[in-house]
């Protein structure tokens, strides 16, 4: 099930990294994941109890992606 995050916050919100790029809601492969996407890294940031945990620490590693030929 997917947390509604306020569209405000949402566009406020970017990754920790030093890109700081914007936050998607959901992965790739789940669009209705509890996470956020960083759109240039990939890192998944998980969202506990409606609040987005935004450290480095917790995120995870972007997936690799399959082989394209």
């Amino acid at each position: 099930m997917a947390v509604k995050l306020d569209p405000q916050l949402l566009e406020i919100l970017a990754c920790p990294s030093d890109d700081h790029a914007p936050l998607r809601t959901g992965t790739p492969d789940d669009p209705g994941a509890d996470m956020l996407t960083c759109t240039s890294c990939g890192r998944r940031f998980p969202i506990v109890d409606g609040i987005p945990v935004l450290l480095l620490d917790e995120a995870q590693e972007p997936q690799d992606p399959p082989d394209g030929g």
